[in-house]
């Protein structure tokens, strides 16, 4: 056997193993290995199954089979909290934004837009005053659209969204205020004002 194709059968081996001993830091145990080619990530699982029977778990360790929380995590809602307000409207996709746009445009609702980003600090700061003003104001539907999501970017770009967080407020079809910026007490006023 020539050393390729030895290095490629106990490499699978040796991720497995080091996988075993890191179960608490997975990412630990995949970095040594991060070059190697793709078949041996893929054909990890099964080898894994036939291969080792690990030894006890610690108590405090997960099972490497639970992973339905790395998809929990990628797929939450952007509100500050599970129990955000109704008419607090997450927009994921471009037509969901231009179906708002619409709608706040033709008059049939008064509406907020609230562009945020998950990495941005005072997006993540004025969140929760944004669930407030909501709760005051129940007649009027914020939409709150992150600006990462693919395929936005051309929509954005007509609205002139150039900075997280900016706030559209519109009333009887027409964008009557633009808040930028995490001001509390700009957008409260602004609130007060369009939609008493």
């Amino acid at each position: 056997m020539d050393d390729t194709k030895m290095a490629r059968k106990y490499s699978g081996v040796l991720m497995v193993r080091q996988l075993l001993a890191n179960r608490c830091n997975l990412c630990a145990a995949l970095l040594p290995h991060h070059n190697l080619p793709s078949i041996s990530i893929q054909t990890l699982t099964s080898f894994a199954k036939t291969q080792f029977s690990p030894g006890p778990t610690p108590s405090n360790s997960k099972p490497l089979s639970n992973f339905s929380t790395i998809r929990f995590l990628q797929n939450r809602p952007l509100s500050s909290s599970p129990g955000s307000p109704a008419n607090i409207v997450l927009v994921k996709s471009e037509d969901e934004l231009k179906s708002a746009l619409s709608k706040a445009q033709d008059g049939s609702l008064p509406a907020i837009f609230y562009f945020t980003a998950v990495w941005c600090g005072p997006c993540r700061f004025i969140s929760p005053v944004i669930g407030e003003l909501s709760e005051k104001y129940p007649h009027v539907t914020t939409f709150k659209i992150d600006i990462d999501e693919e395929g936005l970017g051309s929509t954005l770009g007509k609205l002139n969204i150039s900075s997280v967080p900016t706030f559209q407020f519109f009333q009887n079809g027409k964008k009557e205020a633009e808040v930028v910026g995490a001001d509390a007490a700009r957008l409260k006023d602004t609130f007060a004002k369009l939609y008493k």
